[in-house]
């Protein structure tokens, strides 16, 4: 790593942690709300609307990333909105970087969860139901305790996922050092340039970070 200071090789690690944090919460949160009443729901044009979910799994990023681009960009609704709310494009920002990731682990997380929540016994929430518990007290306290380890490994997948994330966030975030650059953009960058040294430094990190999430989460099931 010799004529990198330590804080430029940290910075894009920081950052990748950060983008991912924020973007597996949201890939969190939107996975699991969509999985629960998806998990037991029976109706027509049920597998075209899961084949959207899961979209983002099978498409290049660099598709995903031309559609966030043109759905966020300053010409549309979204764009404009998202502009007006932080008071500057969303566009080769930190946030859209948070965006991209979100969109690419939200598939790893839904069909996780989707798992878990199916595989509890309906009838222990029938049960629960027959007691007078509401379906928030329920959701508290049978459903979300059975599908916990699903959960947990939905969400390290999820976050595993979104700090690995690169055509997507480069497309719409950039590669800007000390701003949008991210490990693997960084790594991109450092290998194009001929700087093999910090390049295999950076993946030594996002590897071993990686690795560790996926031993988290076998010891965990």
């Amino acid at each position: 790593m010799s004529g990198v200071s330590w804080p430029a090789f940290l910075d894009p690690v920081v950052r990748s942690i950060q983008v991912a944090l924020l973007a597996s919460v949201l890939a969190f949160v939107a996975g699991v709300a969509a999985a629960k009443p998806m998990s037991r729901a029976r109706f027509r044009g049920k597998a075209l609307v899961e084949t959207v979910a899961m979209l983002p799994l099978v498409l290049p990023p660099t598709v995903i990333g031309f559609v966030l681009l043109t759905v966020l960009g300053r010409r549309s609704w979204p764009g404009r909105l998202a502009e007006w709310l932080f008071d500057r494009p969303i566009v080769f920002s930190w946030q859209a970087a948070v965006i991209a990731a979100a969109v690419v682990a939200f598939p790893l997380v839904y069909q996780t969860a989707k798992v878990g929540f199916a595989s509890i016994d309906p009838d222990l929430e029938a049960a629960g139901r027959s007691m007078g518990a509401g379906e928030w007290q329920l959701l508290r306290y049978v459903t979300l305790p059975l599908a916990g380890r699903a959960l947990l490994a939905a969400y390290v997948l999820g976050f595993a996922r979104a700090i690995g994330e690169f055509g997507a966030t480069l497309m719409l975030a950039g590669n800007i050092p000390g701003k949008t650059q991210t490990l693997p953009t960084a790594i991109y960058i450092a290998s194009e340039t001929g700087n093999a040294s910090l390049a295999w430094w950076w993946t030594g990190t996002i590897v071993a970070f990686s690795y560790a999430l996926l031993l988290l989460v076998s010891r965990k099931n």
